[in-house]
């Protein structure tokens, strides 16, 4: 039987299963309600349940510092690095600071998520401006650890919480952080011999990659979207869709334990609108 559910909810359980034991996964924070469910709260949410299931040894990582929070304790998202709904929540330890250098090229953390204004069709995004970056028409926040989470991560999750035509491009206006340019051999010309993006989640479908040849292609669509709208909200071909499979619905368990024990006060995984 089917249980109804949110997208957030759907989104976090397949994240999970992406997850083996013993990894260290990475995410920070984000601003505006649904940048901060998508970088954050459905992140968390997946990690939280991975532990509580097939990978009880997995490290969360939240911002940098905070291991393995305590998140049932959360009375609402934390918005910035220090802030003091994250530095008073439970957890099994604190960084004094900032992961440095040598813990990301080491290879210290498994995966990571990553967000921007615009991604292209090679997996390429973008956090530093609209338009020629000589002269833009907009500067965005910036790239943030973007080249970090791309290059010295295991592999990472974009996540983007809006699926409009400009914010998915044929090429990127700038590139903050790098893809697949020229599939694996055009990375490993750059030096880059592991990471990279391994999905693409959005509130209409998930990418995957053809990491030989650097192409995302449609790994499944979600409920309630059709072909002719993801074609229409997507500013690159996109290929045959006929043997694309709907996105998995979670199962009983899964969402019993979303609910009850991962996020019983509903802050990670709240019901975003499935259009955007």
């Amino acid at each position: 039987m089917t249980v109804a559910c949110s997208l957030s909810e759907r989104l976090a359980v397949l994240l999970a299963k992406e997850f083996s034991d013993g990894e260290v996964g990475f995410t920070g924070l984000g601003t505006g309600r649904a940048a901060a469910v998508y970088i954050t709260g459905i992140p968390l949410a997946a990690m939280a349940l991975a532990q509580r299931t097939h990978a009880p040894s997995l490290t969360v990582l939240l911002a940098g510092w905070s291991h393995n929070p305590d998140l049932s304790q959360l009375h609402s998202l934390p918005e910035l690095e220090f802030d003091e709904r994250l530095r008073d929540l439970p957890c099994e330890a604190q960084s004094i600071d900032y992961p440095g250098h040598f813990v990301l090229k080491r290879g210290d953390i498994s995966f990571g998520f990553s967000s921007g204004v615009q991604v292209d069709s090679q997996g390429n995004l973008n956090g530093v401006c609209i338009g020629n970056p000589d002269r833009p028409d907009v500067r965005l926040v910036g790239p943030i650890l973007h080249p970090e989470h791309m290059t010295l991560f295991g592999r990472e999750y974009i996540m983007m919480p809006h699926h409009e035509a400009r914010n998915f491009v044929e090429k990127v206006d700038y590139v903050s952080g790098v893809g697949y340019p020229g599939g694996l051999a055009g990375r490993a010309e750059l030096g880059l011999h592991s990471g990279g993006p391994a999905l693409v989640i959005t509130p209409k479908c998930i990418f995957n990659f053809d990491r030989e040849i650097g192409r995302m292609t449609v790994r499944s669509i979600h409920a309630s979207v059709s072909e002719a709208a993801l074609r229409s909200a997507t500013g690159f071909e996109l290929g045959d869709l006929s043997d694309v499979p709907p996105t998995p619905e979670p199962t009983e368990e899964d969402l019993h334990l979303l609910r009850n024990v991962v996020d019983p006060r509903g802050h990670l995984l709240p019901d975003l609108d499935q259009g955007e």
